[in-house]
């Protein structure tokens, strides 16, 4: 890198993002640490800068030992997923009859929606949103249909009234695809707003299909609650896996969650979804969920400090963003509409600043003028990305 010291990291064997250097992370071959040359500090795509947890590592290397590395099996992962949910959300509600494993979260929701909604069956989403609900539903020829966050960045309930209004009159089988934690806002919804989605699609006839990757990832002094654990939610479908929380996002696993209701829509998977995921991906994803709580209280802690720290450089060097610290996930939603730029911010941080950030514009709209900001770093390498965003549009 250039001016900047190639370890760039105070080791804190307390935080799991401050044990790994600049230089051990250059040496990674993933897609946050390939896509731009070595003078860029990637804070885009959602990477943690982590090692991995301890009972992760340990049981994909025990597994490796076996040479267990065959075809998934069994319902171990489940388990896992049920167990979690009791001690963190204080949720019974994960049957094991009732889940699917599926490859990952993304390609669960695509099966989710063939189970739920015909081709040309419109798909709600929150705007702005994570990309790839765009992308995804658009190769399955769903139409996408917006319903904009509100200017406070949580769910518009006039505006999601409406759209599930007009939808319902036109389409056989509507579906909402809701994000919770919500990305890139880490909006956490309230139990009252769940309960409120829940009934409005009751009432509309929308089937309800949850993004709920980032339901670990909380704030200290936040609640994630479970869609499936609100009134009304009987006939959802949720989708969830260890991905973002323990950084596994290259071993595949996830799982398809049905409320009461719906248990017959997701016994209609096609079997061959279940040979998708990675059986390492099932052993690391279930470890992780199992015995990975200390890890995860660690990172969670971490980026509690991260949070404080970025909305304090902010203020000092760049006041001009708006940024308000959120309640899940590792993400930033940084406003850069008062900087005066003639171009996409995120642009303006690359170039200039050398800083890979999201483009806002991608999430749809409502995110033209943001940047996304991946705060799952070291404190030094958010200072010094701040540092060089200030040089960017000095």
């Amino acid at each position: 890198m250039e001016n900047v010291s190639r370890d760039l990291v105070v080791p804190d064997r307390a935080n799991p993002l401050r044990q790994l250097s600049l230089e051990q992370l250059r040496r990674r071959t993933s897609m946050k640490w390939r896509t731009y040359p070595n003078d860029v500090l990637p804070l885009w795509v959602a990477e943690m800068d982590v090692p991995l947890a301890d009972p992760v590592a340990e049981a994909i290397t025990d597994a490796v030992a076996l040479g267990d590395t065959g075809y998934p099996a069994g319902t171990a992962y489940a388990e896992a997923l049920a167990g979690f949910a009791i001690k963190r959300w204080g949720w019974d509600g994960v049957a094991v009859e009732r889940t699917a494993i599926v490859p990952d979260v993304m390609l669960g929701i695509v099966e989710m929606l063939k189970l739920v909604s015909a081709p040309c069956d419109p798909v709600i989403v929150n705007s702005p949103v994570y990309p790839p609900f765009y992308q995804f539903v658009g190769n399955l020829d769903r139409p996408v249909v917006e319903a904009p966050l509100g200017p406070d960045l949580r769910i518009d309930f006039a505006v999601l009234a409406d759209v599930f209004r007009r939808v319902a009159e036109g389409a056989a089988r509507p579906v909402y695809l809701l994000c919770s934690p919500h990305n890139p806002t880490g909006t956490v919804h309230t139990a009252a707003e769940l309960t409120r989605i829940a009934q409005l699609a009751r009432e509309h006839g929308v089937r309800v299909v949850v993004d709920e990757i980032h339901a670990p990832i909380v704030a200290s002094g936040a609640s994630f609650v479970p869609f499936l654990s609100v009134p009304g939610a009987e006939n959802g479908l949720s989708l969830i896996s260890a991905s973002k929380a323990w950084n596994l996002a290259g071993l595949k696993a996830a799982l398809a969650i049905a409320g009461p209701e719906a248990a017959e829509d997701l016994a209609r998977i096609p079997e061959e979804v279940s040979h998708g995921p990675s059986h390492l991906g099932i052993i690391a994803h279930t470890a992780a969920l199992r015995d990975g709580g200390d890890w995860l209280d660690a990172l969670l802690s971490g980026l509690d400090d991260n949070r404080r720290l970025l909305a304090a450089l902010l203020a000092e060097h760049l006041p001009t963003i708006g940024y308000k610290p959120a309640q899940g996930t590792f993400l930033a939603w940084l406003d850069c509409r008062e900087l005066g730029l003639s171009g996409d911010p995120a642009e303006v941080f690359l170039q200039r600043g050398r800083v890979a950030l999201s483009s806002g514009s991608t999430f749809g709209t409502g995110g033209e003028g943001f940047v996304r900001l991946n705060l799952a770093a070291s404190p030094e390498v958010i200072t010094e990305a701040v540092l060089r965003m200030r040089t960017a549009v000095a």
